[in-house]
């Protein structure tokens, strides 16, 4: 072995979330100059790319003492890593530099790709096809069963928002995404009319474009009343609504129900007084009117004034608060 100049090995990684052959610049550099290109796995997604290339790549599982000899002379060796990471040869390149009995190859890490910016949503992606294909009870599940479960975790959230708990809230809002992810693939199934999640996204996307001319566009909006403004129109149009009160689920809660009824009627710059009537139901919904002209959520003012009263009853019971 060359002691004097015991060489390089290059250890070339990818990510499988970008598509095989779309490598840096510094990664093909790196791959033109090798003496030798080594793999040990002869499915390696970036295989085929790299022969069109003209790179020659060699299979095959070297130790690390071979990999170790390979460099010697002042060679360099790129080594592509399979799926798996190859941990028994990188733990025996430190076990042969940790002895010092080997003259070690200059040893560099060299990223082809990088994760862009929601990358790790393809792994959602994957995970849950796979899951649906394999699982008994995730195999069964249909839109409507899944329904109760959607609500609950969106409560879930609204909670951990209110709580102010950063762990609970990113946990939380996985938990909706799931939701959305395992709707559109049960969507995919679907006879008449199937959709995936590219649609599902492709859908927003064009949606908050088109929404959002001030960002997107020619259009100005200088302040936030501006931009809801524009979002109005361009949902009016979208929609083509009769009425201020369509799109109005009224199968929310009461209080949330009546503050978005009378948010619709002042937006639209309505006359629309409430009801007036006897009973419970019509002084909630005045009030709930009046809340949402003060700009006041009447759901979140109530669950706040809830969480006090919770608290007090178990002070009446002798227990701690529970500080959510």
């Amino acid at each position: 072995m060359n002691a004097e100049n015991p060489g390089r090995v290059v250890l070339l990684t990818a990510s499988h979330r970008v598509a095989p052959g779309l490598l840096s610049w510094p990664a093909w550099q790196a791959l033109h100059a090798a003496d030798r290109v080594l793999c040990p796995d002869a499915d390696h997604p970036q295989l085929p790319y790299l022969r069109e290339a003209g790179v020659t790549v060699e299979l095959g599982q070297p130790s690390a003492a071979d990999l170790v000899e390979a460099c010697a002379g002042g060679r360099t060796v790129v080594y592509l890593p399979s799926g798996e990471g190859d941990g028994a040869l990188t733990d025996g390149l430190a076990r042969m530099a940790g002895s010092g009995r080997y003259a070690m190859p200059d040893l560099e890490l060299l990223p082809g790709s990088y994760d862009l910016p929601g990358a790790r949503l393809l792994d959602l992606v994957q995970v849950m096809d796979r899951i649906r294909r394999e699982c008994p009870w995730s195999s069964r599940q249909t839109h409507e069963g899944l329904a109760k479960y959607g609500i609950e975790e969106m409560y879930e959230l609204v909670e951990a928002i209110e709580d102010g708990d950063r762990e609970e809230l990113r946990e939380e809002l996985g938990d909706v995404l799931l939701q959305v992810v395992f709707h559109a693939r049960i969507a995919e199934e679907d006879d008449e009319a199937p959709f995936s999640v590219d649609d599902v996204a492709g859908t927003i996307v064009a949606k908050l474009i088109n929404r959002h001319p001030h960002v997107f566009g020619d259009a100005t909006a200088e302040t936030p009343e501006d931009v809801r403004a524009q979002w109005l129109r361009a949902k009016a149009v979208e929609k083509r609504r009769e009425s201020v009160t369509d799109g109005v689920p009224v199968g929310q809660p009461g209080l949330a129900l009546a503050a978005k009824l009378a948010s619709r009627v002042r937006t639209a710059g309505l006359d629309v007084p409430p009801p007036a009537g006897d009973g419970i139901g019509y002084e909630l919904l005045a009030l709930a009117v009046r809340a949402e002209a003060a700009g006041v959520d009447p759901e979140s003012a109530l669950r706040a004034a809830g969480r006090l009263y919770r608290d007090a009853i178990r002070a009446a019971e002798g227990l701690e608060e529970t500080g959510a």
